[in-house]
């Protein structure tokens, strides 16, 4: 860490003791680098306007993350700026660089706030980096808002649903919670990932059974063709029906003695299961 603040230091310095560019010095080494690709060029540039990625970064710090990883990605907006900066246009470098470099910061930001994508849009960008002030300027213009009015407030000032801030506001209220986290204090507490465990079958598995039961069903149908008249209503009643009757009851609708029935079901049977399953065949 120490070693970390010291680089940190030494690149704040440096930055800080950088020689200004006069307007015509700053548009001739743009032209190098644009016409020449000359390094040196670029290098110069740059080195002249980190002062401007380090007092930006600063006004980001309020999000928490380190100043070292703003600062090297306002460098990299820094860099972005420079291989698209037009020096024959009348705007100076640092006007057009401060946009690159804010932009980089607010999408670091915004990628490494929460695992959970948001502020896509320029709206919702907007929202992010000014929901907090435009909510504490409503909140000392009228004291006695709810939190009701003020957020409708802040949607008509960006732009956005007032669902939108409602949104936006609880992200801001805090950071993301790990999964691995205990669910209180005591010792040997349960993480809140052992409250996600749950007893039903995975989507692919309730998949599976569904395209596997129709496999069935659809081999079943053409099977019970292969069937006489006689055994096919046997099986109905002993093995398809919700309720399945008793030999001696389809021995009595059918005229004939249990006994025959049993014979007449299983060879049914072993005709169902060659025709489901050939020799050799696979059960699936």
């Amino acid at each position: 860490m120490a070693r970390l603040d010291r680089e940190n230091q030494s690149l704040i310095r440096a930055a800080m003791s950088a020689p200004y560019l006069e307007r015509d010095n700053e548009q001739d080494l743009a032209r190098r680098w644009r016409d020449e690709r000359d390094e040196a060029a670029l290098h110069m540039l740059t080195r002249s306007h980190m002062r401007m990625v380090v007092s930006m970064a600063g006004r980001f710090r309020a999000y928490g993350f380190a100043p070292a990883d703003l600062i090297q990605e306002g460098h990299v907006g820094l860099l972005e700026a420079a291989t698209r900066f037009d020096p024959d246009r009348e705007v100076r470098f640092s006007t057009y660089a401060g946009w690159w470099i804010r932009a980089a910061m607010q999408d670091f930001v915004l990628r490494n706030w929460s695992i959970v994508r948001g502020g896509t849009s320029s709206a919702q960008k907007s929202l992010f980096f000014n929901l907090r002030a435009i909510r504490a300027r409503i909140q000392r213009s009228d004291v006695g808002a709810s939190d009701s009015e003020v957020y409708a407030e802040v949607a008509k000032a960006i732009g956005v649903s007032r669902a939108d801030v409602v949104t936006m506001a609880h992200r801001l209220s805090g950071p993301d919670t790990s999964l691995n986290a205990p669910v209180s204090d005591e010792d040997g507490a349960a993480e809140r990932m052992d409250l996600l465990v749950s007893d039903a079958p995975r989507p692919d598995e309730l998949v599976e059974t569904a395209i596997d039961g129709e496999r069935w069903i659809v081999r079943l149908r053409a099977a019970m063709e292969t069937l006489s008249e006689r055994e096919r209503r046997i099986v109905e009643v002993r093995r398809l029906a919700e309720t399945a009757a008793t030999l001696e009851e389809v021995g009595g609708m059918m005229g004939i003695s249990k006994e025959r029935v049993r014979q007449i079901e299983v060879r049914a049977m072993e005709k169902l299961r060659i025709a489901i399953v050939p020799e050799g065949g696979d059960a699936r």
